[in-house]
């Protein structure tokens, strides 16, 4: 099986370090076994790994304190601790110290596979973008903030390499926010023109007569307040590139003018009857489709197929959202840099999320939402509940399939039947506490009272671990403690060596 990643278990009991080499192996997991604080620690200062699962409870150096060391040691490290006490207040004090996430003993395979699986999938990401910061930071990064690794995106990178070195006009198609100023920028970065000037025109934000004087510049006299001559952007770019964004928004009488700068590469100041020449590289951005326009005459066709020379198509989010992880943790840095902020990472969940919305508002959207959650995270951990309302009520609603039975179903006992199953697994997410489930489910907590009550929802009954006895745990979130320290706990699908 395939190498799916190198995992440290620290743990003072045999055969729980057994049980978890077993089903960890039998994943593709590479495992290393320590009895103890101090030789976990001895390890990881010698051999890197990806993610270490450590006991809470142990003789010596305990859990707690492994942990604290681990990070001193490896401070991107996923560490996952494992505790025979369901105790929030456990989970609580290791999160803080910058655990992963936390397993309780007695625990299902599945869940030990899946919070693994989480921590590992980290860990790659945090390598990729430190890498990716590192070649950035030597300058062998040849895209500046162009992130990604999607088919979808490795397409417009090679055609950029592409067509950077030559000197025809590039059109860049994409929505608003996919980073199509990035994309102009990386055309002139990657060309022989690197070292001039790159000059950005804001096509639709001047009138016409303002908008000329700053492309073509004026002459004194030229008009009411031209008292001094003026250099237009196309002279400042000479021998450079001249970026026109959102170019649909350029006026019909500018569109003449600008036709004769790219065929002629000349053209007149306002005012003047001197031709003055340049000679630059144009990159044109658009969010609207140039030709539609063309047919209803509000572009002019000779202008169009100038400008359709080399044309690059930016993705939107949505068709590329294996990419979301990767530009999330770009995100998550860049602004906790710029905060001063301790490392912090993305909850699992929170990034389930992100990968299920649709991102409308594409790149930039999704970084408006990191920079939020950064500046308003009060730890190091960002949840679902940093995340904004529109982009939590977007998560969509799978309904179960239903196979109809000859003699029909009752559409009430249906319901109902779903509603329990639905407030049972919500309250198990929840740890039991009535109050965090009230809140995932969206409802009043005194609602979900009547729920469970109507319904009879009893929660799950644990082992006592004093006398063997079966206690339920309190749905007012006061959980008991699952095991003993020294008792092992072992799941019943991996068998014992």
């Amino acid at each position: 099986m395939a190498r799916q990643g190198h995992v440290l278990v620290i743990d003072d009991e045999e055969i729980m370090r057994e049980i978890l080499e077993t089903l960890l192996t039998r994943e593709g997991y590479q495992v290393r076994l320590a009895a103890n604080g101090t030789a976990g620690l001895d390890l990881a200062r010698s051999v890197p790994f990806d993610a270490a699962i450590v006991d809470v409870m142990m003789p010596g150096i305990d859990g707690i304190t492994t942990l604290e060391e681990l990070r001193k040691i490896d401070e991107d490290l996923p560490v996952i601790m494992l505790t025979a006490f369901a105790s929030v207040e456990n989970a609580i004090g290791a999160m803080k110290r910058g655990a992963f996430d936390y397993i309780t003993k007695p625990f299902k395979n599945d869940e030990v596979l899946v919070v693994l699986g989480n921590a590992v999938e980290r860990r790659r990401l945090v390598d990729e973008n430190t890498a990716l910061r590192q070649n950035l930071q030597a300058g062998s990064n040849r895209f500046a903030n162009i992130i990604g690794r999607s088919g979808r995106m490795r397409q417009v990178f090679d055609l950029v390499i592409q067509a950077a070195p030559s000197r025809s006009t590039v059109l860049v198609y994409g929505e608003s926010g996919t980073g199509k100023e990035l994309v102009a920028r990386a055309l002139h970065t990657n060309s022989p023109r690197a070292d001039r000037p790159f000059v950005t025109v804001n096509s639709g934000s001047l009138p016409p007569d303002l908008l000329e004087s700053n492309l073509f510049g004026h002459v004194k006299g030229a008009f009411t307040g031209a008292v001094y001559p003026k250099k237009g952007l196309f002279e400042l770019a000479d021998k450079g590139s001249i970026f026109f964004d959102e170019i649909g928004n350029v006026p019909l009488e500018t569109q003449a003018k600008l036709l004769r700068v790219i065929q002629e590469r000349e053209f007149m100041r306002l005012g003047g009857v001197e031709t003055i020449k340049v000679d630059v590289r144009i990159i044109a951005a658009t969010n609207v489709d140039l030709r539609k326009m063309m047919e209803e005459g509000r572009f002019r066709e000779d202008l169009y197929y100038r400008l359709h020379v080399i044309t690059v198509t930016l993705p939107p989010l949505r068709e590329r959202k294996e990419d979301i992880p990767l530009l999330a943790q770009h995100f998550l840095e860049k602004y906790r840099e710029e905060n001063a902020r301790e490392q912090m990472e993305l909850a699992p969940d929170a990034l389930d999320l992100m990968m299920e919305y649709d991102w409308p508002g594409n790149v930039r959207e999704l970084e408006n939402v990191i920079e939020r959650a950064v500046v308003l995270c009060p730890g190091r951990r960002i949840g679902v509940e940093l995340m904004p309302e529109h982009v939590r009520s977007a998560r969509p609603f799978q309904i179960p399939q239903i196979v109809l039975p000859p003699e029909g179903i009752s559409f009430k006992q249906v319901i109902g039947d779903f509603e329990r199953r639905l407030i049972e697994s919500t309250l198990e997410a929840a740890g039991g506490v009535q109050k965090r489930a009230a809140e995932l489910l969206q409802i009043k907590p005194t609602t979900l009272n009547e729920m469970i009550k109507r319904y009879d929802i009893r929660p799950r009954r644990k082992k006592s671990p004093s006398n063997g006895r079966h206690e339920a745990p309190r749905h007012d979130g006061a959980d008991e403690a699952d095991a003993e320290p020294g008792e092992p706990a072992t799941p019943p699908d991996v068998p014992s060596p």
